[in-house]
């Protein structure tokens, strides 16, 4: 088998495999591997790298003709699925519950594609989770980028001038990246407290030496796989009034929240933000979903009433060099999974990690998941 390495978008400096991760890879199974040209130079890898490692580093054309499995961290554009077979394999970061579009056109084009964020959340599949290596990354960077838009400090300081209190900051989730984030703050020297529906993220968030912020009444479901799950109307209101009277006190908010499958819930309202000091600083890493901030703009950071709020999505692509690392040990232990030591393709649908993250095959949906989702969509 041919595994290729294709380049990301302009906007993706990260490679979906790193150099260490590819010798791996073949000295467990016996494939060849290809890389594009310049497929690593933005996560300061150059071709020379993989000299000696992959068997060529090739044009684009060439990689899509000769490759049976296909790498890449971006989703496919219609020139990648115009050129590919109906029996190449593709491994990606697809987003399928958010990106129906894309997944009509996989099913169309008989595509077999497998989306590493669909790896279910399981003991077994911890080193093949790409949303943890990720959403790690995304929430020590948030709480940096926070840093550098404060006008205050984040430790205590005692000087001859003074004492200057700690920065206070509010984290907003309590999964893998808000978790974090809460580390990154508690380092720097903040004083933290996070919310989260989850009772189980209480623990988890006492350990890291933070406050938990609990509303009553939440509901949890133990088979969401460790997500929260959508709440009351009721509970809502509880939740807006609670966190409103602990932002309105904090120097930062890192906003970290997010439904599988569903825009993100509007945690943080307008009304918050109006009352929220001069200076603070907002972190919407949901922001590709919507946001947990009713003003969170995609892409942006905005000011409003004097508080600044950053709607990046690409935290982990300014990190990329221990993101592409981290992410390429993720692609060659689910590859591991997925190719047998002959080096052929190991299509086993009775594994629930190969079935829940193949997103389409010969047509047809095959995670139960994914089917379901565009069952009760349509």
């Amino acid at each position: 088998m041919i595994i290729g390495i294709l380049k990301e978008k302009p906007y993706e400096r990260r490679v979906s495999m790193q150099p260490a991760s590819i010798s791996s890879l073949i000295q467990k199974k016996k494939v060849r591997v290809l890389i594009e040209k310049s497929a690593g130079d933005a996560a300061f890898l150059p071709d020379k790298d993989y000299d000696g490692i992959a068997d060529g580093i090739v044009d684009y054309e060439q990689l899509v003709e000769q490759s049976d499995l296909l790498v890449r961290i971006s989703t496919p554009d219609d020139d990648l699925m115009g050129r590919m077979r109906s029996n190449q394999i593709l491994v990606g970061v697809l987003n399928p519950l958010c990106n129906m579009p894309l997944v009509k056109k996989l099913l169309n084009h008989k595509i077999t594609a497998f989306s590493m964020d669909m790896v279910p959340r399981t003991t077994r599949a911890q080193s093949m989770d790409v949303l943890s290596s990720m959403a790690t990354v995304a929430g020590y960077k948030a709480v940096l980028d926070a840093a550098m838009h404060l006008p205050h400090f984040f430790p205590m300081f005692m000087t001859a001038a003074g004492t200057i209190a700690p920065a206070k900051v509010l984290v907003i989730g309590a999964g893998v990246a808000g978790l974090q984030a809460i580390a990154t703050a508690r380092k720097l020297g903040a004083r933290v407290e996070a919310f989260d529906v989850r009772s189980a993220a209480k623990e988890e968030v006492e350990s890291l030496g933070a406050k938990f912020v609990q509303v009553e009444g939440a509901l949890e479901n133990s088979q969401a796989g460790g997500y929260a799950i959508e709440q009351t109307e009721a509970f809502k209101k509880r939740q807006a009034q609670v966190i409103h009277e602990h932002a309105v006190k904090s120097d930062v908010v890192i906003c970290s929240a997010q439904i599988p499958g569903k825009w993100a819930p509007r945690i943080l309202k307008k009304e918050t933000v109006q009352a929220m000091s001069p200076g603070s600083v907002i972190v919407d890493l949901a922001a590709s979903s919507g946001g947990n901030c009713e003003l969170t703009e995609r892409y942006k950071n905005i000011v409003y009433n004097q508080v600044t709020i950053i709607g990046n999505t690409s935290y982990t692509s300014t990190l990329q060099a221990d993101a592409s690392k981290m992410f390429g040990h993720n692609v060659m232990n689910f590859l591991d999974l997925l190719i047998d030591d002959e080096g052929n393709l190991n299509l086993n649908f009775e594994d629930e990690v190969i079935r829940e993250s193949c997103v389409s095959h010969n047509g047809e949906y095959v995670s139960k998941r994914i089917k379901e989702f565009y069952t009760e969509s349509t």
